[in-house]
């Protein structure tokens, strides 16, 4: 059987063993409605409970700040209208020129409803102008949200001084961390952060589960109707086995040997660009299991096919968007040519990854490019 070498972890990754088992438990034995108050329910009712004191305690938030969703889209989407509907009468919106399609393309479409989105640049390295955005602030602004990790680039923005500036401004701040939670050091109190997305399928947990932090006392309205569950924020039954395989992802991640990865990361960087790959985004200010390349005269997509065939999993970029066949605005936006932006690899690691591995993905890498470089 041919070896997989699973690198594209930003996408999605592998549910872990100790996940799937914890999930299993609320499938098949506690397997009651939350809101039912016979026993059954009460352990459903329990072991949200216990998730949402869990989440909160990482990123330094009071368990009823937490709202669970479906995932960091509906999160963000929450965000945004939730905030819209709730404060009709502030019509600008703040972002950054390379945030995900779930929190960009949902701006682009409020442009039709009268608001205002401005795009704060980011440099070549994918970081965020803050004298750019402290000077777009005014009294008309409702949000600043700007993503802590780019989920194509790895890039990591410094949240705690846009949150500071937020405050200062008294304008709400939202970070997207889809990509960082769990795997950076996140306080909401300190780093100033009013709203914050996360997704359980980026850390080892099940897909279809996220939340979406609101600081207490937020206007905000609920966008999903009905039973009043999670605080009257998002009706619906809960999704008990994604709630406590989240939190048992959680429990995991805290404990991974991050220094491992990180090395081979370098490693693998050295690596690429001796057969001529240009690093994408800053080689400081990135996640620790990230690397975006690019290889001028290549098309990514083919590549990635090429690769896939050899046992080696990565993306062109967000995953979202890959099957769309679109230009990538993150690429675009940190300056790349079309050239750079149709050739451009995204390797995301996990633990699992060995030196061994890293070889030989950089040896296949070597021939495709020879092969498809026109």
């Amino acid at each position: 059987m041919k070896k997989i070498i699973y690198l594209d972890n930003a996408a999605t990754t592998r549910v872990y063993p100790k996940v799937a088992e914890e999930m299993q438990k609320f499938l098949s034995e506690n397997f009651g409605n939350p809101s039912s108050i016979h026993a059954f329910g009460d352990r459903a009712a329990d072991a949200i409970r216990i998730a949402r004191e869990k989440i909160a305690k990482e990123i330094g938030a009071k368990p009823w700040e937490i709202v669970f969703t479906s995932g960091g889209t509906e999160a963000n989407n929450l965000v945004i209208n939730g905030l819209t509907l709730a404060n009709p009468n502030k019509k600008k919106i703040i972002i950054s020129s390379i945030e995900h399609p779930s929190m960009s393309e949902l701006c682009k479409f409020l442009k039709n409803w009268g608001y205002k989105i401005v795009e704060i640049s980011v440099d070549k390295e994918g970081i965020v102008d803050l004298k750019k955005l402290e000077k777009e602030i005014d009294d008309e602004t409702l949000l600043v949200s700007i993503m802590h990790v780019n989920n194509e680039i790895g890039t990591v923005q410094d949240i705690k001084k846009i949150g500071d500036i937020c405050r200062q401004k008294k304008v709400y701040f939202h970070t997207d961390a889809v990509q960082s939670f769990a795997k950076m050091k996140i306080d909401v109190k300190d780093m100033n952060i009013d709203m914050l997305s996360a997704s359980g399928h980026k850390i080892g947990g099940p897909k279809g589960i996220g939340f979406l932090y609101i600081r207490e006392g937020i206007n905000i309205k609920p966008i999903m109707i009905g039973g009043g569950q999670e605080r009257g924020f998002r009706s619906g039954t809960e999704n008990v086995a994604g709630i406590a395989g989240f939190a048992k992802a959680l429990d995991i991640t805290k404990k991974i040997d991050k220094g491992k990865i990180i090395k081979l990361r370098y490693k693998l960087i050295f690596e690429l660009e001796k057969i001529g790959g240009k690093i994408n985004g800053s080689k400081i200010n990135r996640i620790y299991n990230n690397v975006s390349v690019s290889f001028p005269g290549i098309e990514g997509d083919t590549a990635v096919i090429y690769l896939s065939e050899r046992g080696i999993m990565c993306s062109t970029g967000s995953a979202c968007k890959s099957k769309q066949l679109k230009e990538s605005h993150v690429l675009a936006a940190l300056g790349l040519n079309k050239k750079e932006i149709a050739g451009s690899l995204r390797l995301t690691l996990n633990e699992y990854v060995s030196e061994k591995d890293i070889d030989y993905a950089v040896a296949e890498i070597n021939k495709v490019v020879k092969k498809l470089t026109i």
